[in-house]
């Protein structure tokens, strides 16, 4: 198997749900850590544009979003499962309501003073305001929950997983492990680390319990890795092949013509290639840049658009 590497920094909400399907999946993996705001010029190199963190890279093949890093995970490796057979499309229904809803709501919750404070503890003052200014754009500006919404609409949710759970399951879905227990999972690990407001979580024994079976996962094996080599290392590689792919047209475009690949929620930076995989839930373009050389940007099918280079 090709070597994984993943591009993250600690904090990162979103790279704590990677690092943890790593981890359920047994695999070997490769840590590049990069910055937390802008600029990120390996990252850029990388994708041409898109700035999200994490990022998934096997070679010259860069994998974008966690949706869709769990799926080429479960490629890689089918055993354990994300998608058991008797829960699988509820799994993925849950998990876009977690990556999406529940993440922002927390975010909200915990961009209070008192949550800053705990989370970027030691950062010094302005290091903390460029933080808040690069979200803010990152965000395209939009508004954020008002922290007495987000607060009553996180209690609303801790109190409707703690249902979830009421019958003694171990897992959010029953018996299995699912996607759905990582997507709920990473927001609530961020609450968790926002220190004096983190007693929101207190009431709620059972979703505590299975918080803590979550974090005894782990995140697995892995060495580290400068970002610079892991470009150099995307220059050294090959795209896998694509040309076999069935290829789904949705836009009136072909194999081969000159698009963009935007996110449609935030961190909406286009990144421009040659259209090469269009699946049912993947797409992809390739790409050349002059120091990661041809690299290949896949993304999942939800939460992105495709438009036509005229």
């Amino acid at each position: 198997m090709s070597r994984l590497i993943l591009h993250h920094y600690p904090r990162s909400p979103f790279a704590e749900k990677a690092r943890t399907l790593l981890g359920f999946k047994g695999l070997q993996w490769t840590s590049v850590f990069i910055p937390a705001i802008m600029p990120k010029p390996d990252v850029i190199a990388l994708t041409g544009g898109y700035r999200k963190t994490p990022l998934l890279q096997i070679g010259a093949d860069i994998y974008c979003d966690t949706a869709l890093i769990a799926d080429v995970l479960e490629r890689l490796a089918p055993t354990p499962t994300l998608y058991p057979a008797e829960s699988a499309g509820l799994a993925r229904m849950q998990a876009q309501w977690a990556d999406s809803t529940l993440f922002w709501t927390a975010i909200a919750y915990c961009f209070q003073p008192a949550g800053l404070q705990s989370i970027f503890e030691g950062l010094p003052p302005e290091q903390l305001k460029a933080f808040i200014a690069d979200r803010a754009a990152f965000r395209a500006n939009a508004p954020r929950m008002a922290v007495p919404e987000a607060t009553g609409a996180l209690r609303l949710y801790l109190e409707q997983l703690e249902a979830q759970l009421g019958d003694g399951r171990r897992w959010l879905l029953g018996g299995s492990t699912s996607i759905a227990d990582f997507s709920v999972y990473h927001p609530l690990w961020y609450v968790r680390r926002a220190g004096a407001i983190a007693s929101i979580l207190d009431s709620h024994p059972r979703l505590v319990a299975w918080m803590e079976r979550m974090q005894a996962i782990g995140h697995g094996t892995h060495d580290k890795l400068e970002s610079g080599e892991a470009v150099a290392l995307a220059a050294a590689s090959k795209p896998l092949p694509t040309d076999a792919e069935a290829f789904v047209d949705l836009h009136g475009l072909s194999r081969g013509a000159r698009v963009t690949v935007a996110a449609t929620d935030y961190g909406v930076d286009p990144v421009e290639g040659e259209l090469v995989l269009s699946r049912p839930n993947e797409l992809a373009v390739r790409r050349v840049d002059a120091r990661a050389g041809e690299v290949v940007v896949h993304f999942p099918r939800i939460g992105f658009q495709v438009q036509k280079v005229e």
